[in-house]
């Protein structure tokens, strides 16, 4: 079987390294912004408006996910691996998907 330890291990080391330098330069921007007297305000993110929401459409679509990956395991005998996690990451991202467009619709304007 092959070991994919170490391909993980370098991973987070490289996402680490790159998270780090890209919150130290976001910070050095910040810096110069506010002292050259910009609002302070320009860094407050909008809250979502609904997170429970988000939630709960993206767990139902992985639900739907994983039955659908066991029907087309047991009927049609896919790999076990392919079955679910396609099924899982297309009704999974289907669901982000009809969030964006509820809340797109939800938005005033």
């Amino acid at each position: 079987m092959l070991d994919l330890t170490p391909v993980l291990v370098l991973g987070v080391i490289f996402g680490s390294i790159v998270m780090l330098v890209y919150l130290n330069i976001r910070k050095k921007e910040r810096m110069a912004l506010i002292e050259k007297g910009a609002d302070a305000s320009i860094f407050a993110t909008k809250p979502e408006s609904s997170p429970s929401l988000k939630w709960g459409i993206f767990l139902a679509g992985l639900g739907i996910g994983l039955l659908i990956g066991y029907l087309l395991e047991a009927m049609t005998g896919m790999r076990t691996e392919v079955a679910y996690f396609s099924m899982i990451f297309l009704f999974g991202g289907l669901g982000l998907v009809i969030y964006y467009l509820i809340e797109k619709k939800n938005q005033p304007g």
